[in-house]
């Protein structure tokens, strides 16, 4: 029996840069949401524990994939478990500022928990994902959620739905960009001005924001810390944020998490589709993806 989990993109609606810690991490504090769009990772239970990748950004992966690594996290903390082939069919961008090789070990992870059920229960797999990334907790619980720390604190938002539903487009002009680099761009740039006390507020606070209209002015007000360095170093993120706003009702374009992949909020669906054709023969090179924001 195989167990199949979609990795779901990850949108930083909001992100605030509180400052570094002396272990060379950033304190963020950042508004997540999850695209109904993203990888899929597949977990087949046997003797054999590898990692195999397919799908039109496979060859984009360097190094060590996380999910090699969280296959051999698993395997030295419980002897037991049912482990296996792990296949990922690569659909995001990589290095996009989507959580993708984190989304992809959070969803290997649900995949083992769901493939261990007795065994569930006795790890912690909140503890697990923090150990395996910075984003990796927060696509674990794969709601969403305010982001705080290095991104260990998760506070699911309240209220049902807890966001209003939004039509998006997801815009990658096609360049990676490591999120150290940003940090260390950002490192450079003058401090950002941080007008309220949200830093601080606890999820059960920000429900009144979740009518569209408030949510809109709360996004204008807490913009992405990182949208000015990041742009810096990829210009091609400023055309991106020009030709989603020039889109007939885009309400509001941002930057997602370090990027450079860049989001419209369109008013629904229709309004997104058309877009998403728009955008496409204008920029053929570009990566563009409609999708439903939860």
């Amino acid at each position: 029996m195989a167990f199949r989990e979609l990795a779901r993109a990850k949108i930083n609606l909001t992100l605030t840069v509180l400052g570094r810690r002396p272990d060379g991490y950033h304190d963020v504090v950042s508004l997540v949401a999850f695209a109904g769009i993203g990888d899929r990772v597949t977990l087949r239970p046997g003797p054999e524990c590898r990692v195999t990748a397919r799908g039109p950004f496979a060859a984009a992966i360097e190094g060590p994939n996380l999910l090699a690594r969280a296959l051999a996290l698993l395997g030295g903390l419980e002897p037991e478990l049912r482990l296996g082939a792990v296949e990922l069919e690569k659909a995001l961008p990589v290095a996009a500022g989507l959580g993708g090789g984190s989304a992809d070990a959070a969803a290997l992870l649900r995949a083992v928990r769901r493939a261990n059920p007795e065994r569930a229960t006795a790890i912690d797999w909140h503890g697990l994902a923090a150990r395996l990334g910075a984003d990796v907790p927060v696509c674990l619980a794969g709601r969403p959620a305010v982001m705080r720390g290095i991104g260990e604190r998760i506070e699911p938002l309240v209220g049902s739905p807890p966001l209003p539903p939004l039509a998006l487009v997801l815009v990658n002009p096609r360049v990676p960009l490591p999120t150290a680099r940003v940090f260390a761009a950002f490192a450079g740039s003058p401090a950002p001005h941080r007008p309220s006390r949200w830093d601080e507020a606890p999820a059960a606070e920000l429900a009144a924001f979740f009518d569209l209209d408030a949510l809109l002015v709360h996004m204008r007000a807490r913009g992405n810390d990182l949208e000015h360095a990041a742009t810096l170093l990829v210009p091609a993120i400023a055309e991106v944020m020009a030709a989603l706003r020039a889109m007939p009702q885009c309400c509001l374009a941002a930057m997602s998490g370090s990027g450079p992949t860049c989001f419209g909020i369109f008013t629904d669906d229709a309004a997104a589709a058309l877009a998403t054709d728009a955008l496409a023969r204008a920029h053929p090179g570009w990566w563009i993806a409609p999708s439903r924001l939860d």
